[in-house]
Formats: C-alpha cells, sequence, structure tokens
C-alpha cells in the first residue's frame, strides 16, 4: 500500500459537513447482518497478508475547529457518489428504542482520543461517533453483505480468509444458523493467511453483489481492507468497507483494546494456576509459563496482575539478560532461595535476541509476513537447567506449560461476548450511514469510526516507563533487567498510543458500554 503523505490534507469545513450524514440503528449481534440482508448473505472465508504498494493512497480527511480542535474523519460514499438517495432509519420504529431518549447520534458528535488534558491544552484529535443515524443510505431488502475472518483464532470471532473472496468457498448464513455461534470457539467460516488479490477480490465483490463487506482481522487485515476500499473507491462502486480489529495480542493502536483479549488474560489464569501448584508442590520448583505476545506483552503482564503468583514476568517490551549481576538467573537463584519456589511468565516474543544458537531462523515469515518466533519458553527452560546442572548450587525441578492454542481456541467470555455485540451494531450503523474506509473500536469507553490508516501505522506496545509495568514489577519484586540508559530512551519515546496502560478505573478488563454504541 502507498505510503501516507507526511501530513494530512486539512479541510476547513464545518465539523457537520464532512460525511456526517445519517446512519441506522443496531440490531441484535446474531440477527444483526442477516436482518440488513434479508435473512441471507455469503459468509466469506478469506486471507491476511501486508500490503504492497498498490495505487495512490487516498489523503486523509481531517476537519479543524475551535481551540485546536481536529478531526479525522473517514471517507464516506457520498464523496465519491454525489447522487446516492437515501431513505429514513427502518429502525426509528422500533418498539425497543422508545425509551430512549435520544435515538439518533448527533451529526456533530465525535469522540477524543486523549481524555487527559491541562487546562490549557488544545482540544487534540477525535474521532467521528459511532451509532444510528436518522438517515441510511441502503434499504435493508437491498443489502447483501459480507464477512471474512482472517488470521489466527481469537475468543469472540465467532460472534476463510481474503483467498474465499476467488475460492467459491462461500458460506450462506441465516438467523438460524448463526443462532449460537457466539457459544463457540474458533470460527465456523474457516481462517487462513496469504493470498490476497486486490483485483480478484474486488471483482468477486462486484460479480456477487455484495455491498456491505466486514473484514475482522489484525493490522495486516485491516491494511488488506484499505486496499479494497482504494479499490472499490477507484470503480466508483456503492459498497460499504468496514473493519473489525482482531487480535489477541491486544497490539491495535487507539482503540482501548481488541476483542477476545479479556478471555486470554482469563484462560491464561488456569495455566498459571497450574504453574503455580506444580512449582510449589516440590522443592525448588519453578514453573515456566509461555503466553502469547508477539510484538506486544499485554497478555502476559495482565495475566500476571490478575494471578498475583507470579514471580516474574518477560515481555518483547522489555530486554533482559540471563548471566551476571542482575541477571535472570540470579534472581531465580534468589528467589528460590527465599521461597523455594517460583513461577515465570514470558511472552512468547520475548528474549528472541538471545536466542543466538538459531539466529538463521529468525528472518523467516509467515504468509501474514509475520516473523517466524523460537520458541522462548522451551529455549529459556533449558537455560535454566543447564545453569543449574553446571554450577551444582542447588536441584531444581522445573515444569514448562505452554497454553497457547488453548487460550485462543477457547469460547468468549461474557465480557468480550458483549463487547463483539456492541462492535457488530457500530459496524452496521456505520456501513448503512454510508460511512466506508473504516476500523470500529471503542476509543475511551466510546465506540468510534477510525480511518484505517490510523489502525495500521505502528502497533500498539507496552510502555515500560507508564505506571501499569511499574505496578507489575511491584507485583513481582523482579528487577526490572535493563540499563538506566534503556530507561531514559523508553522516557524519550511517544506516551502510550491507547488509554489502556493507564487508565486507573478500568485496567483494561472493561468498556463503558454506553447507549451511543447501540
Amino acid at each position: 500500500m502507498g505510503s501516507l503523505p507526511d501530513a494530512p490534507i486539512v479541510h476547513n469545513i464545518p465539523v457537520e459537513s464532512s460525511g456526517g450524514h445519517r446512519k441506522p440503528n443496531h440490531l441484535n449481534l446474531r440477527t444483526s447482518f442477516s436482518s440488513a440482508s434479508n435473512g441471507s448473505f455469503p459468509w466469506v472465508r478469506s486471507d491476511r497478508r501486508r500490503m504492497g504498494s498498490e495505487g495512490k493512497t487516498a489523503p486523509p480527511k481531517v476537519v479543524c475547529g475551535d481551540a485546536g480542535y481536529v478531526l479525522e474523519d473517514v471517507p464516506h460514499l457520498a464523496d465519491y457518489l454525489p447522487d446516492l438517495p437515501t431513505y429514513p432509519n427502518p429502525l426509528q420504529n422500533n418498539p425497543a428504542y422508545s425509551v430512549v431518549k435520544q435515538y439518533f447520534v448527533n451529526a456533530d458528535d465525535t469522540v477524543a482520543q486523549k481524555i487527559v488534558v491541562h487546562k490549557d491544552s488544545p482540544r487534540g484529535t477525535h474521532f467521528r461517533r459511532a451509532g444510528p443515524r436518522q438517515r441510511v443510505y441502503f434499504e435493508s431488502d437491498e443489502v447483501h453483505a459480507c464477512i471474512v475472518t482472517c488470521g489466527g483464532l481469537c475468543p469472540g470471532l465467532n460472534t476463510g480468509g481474503y483467498r474465499g473472496f476467488y475460492s467459491c468457498n462461500t458460506v450462506d448464513l441465516t438467523p438460524k444458523s448463526v443462532n449460537d455461534i457466539h457459544k463457540r470457539g474458533g470460527t465456523i467460516l474457516g481462517t487462513s493467511r496469504g493470498g490476497h488479490d486486490t483485483s480478484k477480490i474486488v471483482d468477486s465483490i462486484e460479480d456477487r453483489g455484495v455491498n456491505q463487506v466486514y473484514i475482522i482481522g489484525g493490522d495486516g487485515t485491516q491494511k488488506g481492507a484499505s486496499v479494497i476500499f482504494e479499490e472499490i473507491q477507484r470503480r466508483g462502486l456503492k459498497v460499504a468497507v468496514a473493519g473489525i480489529p482482531k487480535t489477541i495480542d491486544n497490539d491495535i493502536v487507539v482503540i482501548d483494546k481488541s476483542f477476545g483479549f479479556d478471555t486470554a488474560v482469563e484462560e491464561a489464569q488456569r495455566a498459571i494456576n497450574a504453574a503455580h501448584v506444580e512449582a510449589e508442590s516440590v522443592e525448588n520448583g519453578i514453573g515456566v509459563v509461555k503466553l502469547m505476545g508477539r510484538n506486544s506483552g499485554f497478555i502476559a503482564m495482565y495475566a500476571t496482575l490478575a494471578s498475583r503468583d507470579v514471580d516474574c514476568c518477560l515481555i518483547p517490551e522489555s530486554p533482559f539478560h540471563l548471566e551476571g549481576k542482575g541477571g535472570l538467573l540470579a534472581f531465580i537463584e534468589r528467589r528460590l532461595k527465599e521461597n523455594g519456589h517460583m513461577v515465570i511468565v514470558v511472552a512468547e516474543g520475548a528474549g528472541q535476541e538471545l536466542i543466538t544458537e538459531s539466529m538463521r531462523s529468525m528472518d523467516h515469515q509467515d504468509a501474514s509476513g509475520n516473523k517466524l518466533l523460537l520458541d522462548v519458553g522451551l529455549w529459556l527452560s533449558h537455560k535454566i537447567k543447564d545453569h543449574f546442572a553446571r554450577n551444582q548450587k542447588m536441584t531444581i525441578n522445573l515444569k514448562y506449560i505452554d497454553p497457547t492454542y488453548m487460550i485462543r481456541a477457547v469460547p468468549s467470555n461474557a465480557s468480550d461476548n458483549v463487547y463483539c455485540t456492541l462492535l457488530a451494531h457500530s459496524a452496521l450503523h456505520g456501513t448503512m450511514a454510508g460511512y466506508t474506509g473504516f476500523t470500529v473500536g471503542p476509543v475511551n469507553g466510546r465506540h468510534a469510526y477510525i480511518p484505517f490508516h490510523r489502525i495500521t501505522e505502528k502497533q500498539n506496545k507496552v510502555v515500560i516507563t507508564d505506571r501499569m509495568w511499574a505496578r507489575l514489577l511491584s507485583s513481582t519484586n523482579q528487577p526490572s533487567f535493563i540499563s538506566q540508559k534503556d530507561i531514559e530512551d523508553a522516557k524519550k519515546e511517544d506516551e502510550p498510543p491507547t488509554q489502556l496502560l493507564d487508565r486507573e478505573n478500568s485496567h483494561g478488563v472493561g468498556i463503558d458500554f454506553e447507549t451511543s454504541a447501540n
């Protein structure tokens, strides 16, 4: 995908005139898409891969207001199809919403990206608020929607691959067939990586008469969705494209968190508890648990904080060393002498630079363009065993637990089920209102429509100079393992890209599910 310009094109126009057209109300998660499509639509399988350069990227839509107000708006069908008719929102007569005080979202409503400000600070960046509008750009009977699930599994994915667009392996969905899929793990559509062919995909969309596309996946998938949107716009098709961010690692920026994260943290407790039982049941017992987290250590960090049984947490963002003073092995010795046992949680992406024996494999990638990681848990377990065997200071009993695929394959918990429901509602409201080329998600507890480029420009990572990481260090009493220079360098980096790291009232395990998302 082509690179974005260094500075966005700024349009000094009123907020209400920037595609703030109207949009529909929400439906129940199990019936939202099927109701809009008159009972049946293809649920398309697909694939994920990082996108290359394909044509020019449309300039971002930016609206400036008073006091440093900036709205990073999302595209609208009316931007390139100005004569489209609109219709009254069919949900305005729905008795379920007769008691709602403000039935439709105001065209001027936006969501602030940053909520902690000083009294003289500019108002800052905002995104368009999700929710129903009074006018819609699709009649319910004309909607023919498709859903694409891409990449790795994630709890909540049922609430493919891009290749499914042109490989004739679609699945027709009806309200009856999707009635209880939110109770299952995995995806009934199937998923895969790689295989993205923009031209073939849009050809398939056009040939099938699809006019709403919902693409569920991580940052690579969202990049693919952005390219699909640009090709649809280039062809002048009345097709709305919406992205739903999915990554168990919680590494998508801007949004508070991704669905499946709460479930993953909760399920990780089982593995940590098992490791703790094993470790404390024997003399000098060590339990090592490897959790998911390719580039971001959120699962490991939150699982550690939730457990309180973990003595050391290792994540990709915080380098560590094994040997010498202040190293991991010295800390393990000290903790065993103090407590007689210990539990170590390690994210899969931690310590990759230390595994020098297999450095040649560090450059290998999967079909999505992700670097293939070496098994840090197995490597670390061997290093610990070798250290104590070599020094003969004490005899240890180490158990290594890898619950990776168990965690991501389980059904979503209640919190993620509710979250997925609201994501479905918000995405549907957006496309019915004519918005396109956006990703939906909560920003400071309020669902919003976010331009694709903001989601894909970088990854969300744990900030080791943030208070949440300090809370973990205080909980485990582990050393930081990093030098003062590393700390100073980290402090110079940008502040956390989301509010998840330092939200005193949420700690990343809940969303303020306000009625505006419905």
